[in-house]
């Protein structure tokens, strides 16, 4: 049974023990990837979690409703097969991080980015030696390279299902540093999100709040705790 299907056929779905961690069978037979590979995740409640979603499909199968299974699709069929690209990617964040470029004016945001900020940049110095320097302007100026082979070690040994999730808390956000705080539950995802929006909520507070802009921060904000969400799973033991 792949994740393309579009009609529901089987009436009982069941978490059950693979070569490698646990699976989700409908009657009796496994859920694979859209690429048909074999749908196998590291603990029993990142399968109970998809198990859920199978079973809570009716009349036929509607993937935007399937987050769980969506990000263990990806975990295997995408960042397993290029986790040395995916990793790269990601690490590029810490060398232009959200958090690093800072307004000059006016002195309101200067001092909003700072406070919600700086205690972050001295978190990672403090958790991981990685000492990431602030600067004004957009303009791209390198960090040092200590810092961020100190952040590389961490992303490297991360799993790919806990790639595939932190890989949505880096590029939602734009902050390396943001999801390794929400990855190490330094942050909850809801402050996390907050902080990466400073400027935004700055300029919504001046000029308004434009309704489609909102509808897609309220989606990216949804897609962002659900990688927490997974994140999570792919970590709950055993």
């Amino acid at each position: 049974m792949s994740f393309g299907a579009a009609k529901r056929f089987w009436k009982e779905t069941q978490v059950v023990e693979a070569e490698g961690g646990y699976s989700v069978a409908l009657d009796g037979r496994a859920v694979k990837t859209p690429a048909k590979k074999a749908l196998v995740v590291p603990t029993r409640a990142l399968a109970q979690a998809i198990a859920d979603e199978w079973d809570a499909q009716e009349d036929r199968v509607n993937p935007l409703t399937m987050p769980v299974t969506r990000g263990a699709n990806a975990a295997i069929d995408k960042v397993a097969v290029q986790f040395d690209e995916v990793a790269t990617m990601l690490l590029a964040y810490g060398d232009a991080d959200l958090l690093c470029y800072r307004a000059d004016s006016p002195d309101g945001l200067v001092a909003r980015q700072a406070q919600g900020w700086d205690p972050l940049l001295d978190w990672a110095d403090a958790r991981f030696g990685a000492r990431l320097a602030p600067r004004t302007g957009v303009m791209h100026a390198a960090q040092d390279p200590k810092a961020l082979a100190a952040l590389e070690g961490i992303v490297r040994g991360m799993t790919a299902f806990e790639l595939a999730a932190f890989h949505d808390l880096v590029s939602i956000s734009g902050s390396l540093v943001l999801a390794l705080a929400v990855s190490e539950a330094h942050l909850k995802a809801e402050t996390a999100w907050d902080l990466s929006r400073i400027d935004e909520i700055w300029q919504e507070e001046k000029w308004g709040v434009d309704d489609e802009a909102a509808r897609m921060t309220a989606r990216k904000r949804g897609d962002f705790l659900q990688a927490k969400v997974f994140l999570d799973l792919c970590r709950r033991g055993p």
